[in-house]
């Protein structure tokens, strides 16, 4: 199955967040507060959303920051995406 969003909407999929100590101990993403960055796995064609001509500026493959409550989570064949508007992505990393 594939996930195709529509109007101003962007599927993310969130990067796995992953620390050493000071030690060296690698603490699994699973145990820290979720990242807020994600790769873009899909993008909307944009268009007329309320009125205003809105052009899409991310990218499907790069990587983003994102709005920490932003979005709907999706679970799709056993995978996790999240769902945001184009406006919850607060930048592009390069």
């Amino acid at each position: 199955m594939k996930l195709v969003p529509l109007a101003d909407r962007v599927v993310l999929k969130q990067l796995e967040a992953e620390e050493t100590t000071k030690s060296g101990i690698v603490l699994p993403g699973k145990e820290k507060e979720k990242p807020q960055q994600a790769e873009v796995i899909a993008v909307g064609p944009g268009g007329m959303v309320d009125g205003k001509e809105v052009a899409m500026q991310v990218k499907k493959g790069e990587t983003v920051i994102y709005s920490k409550y932003a979005g709907t989570e999706v679970k799709l064949d056993e995978e996790t995406f999240i769902i945001v508007k184009q406006s919850d992505i607060l930048a592009v990393v390069k």
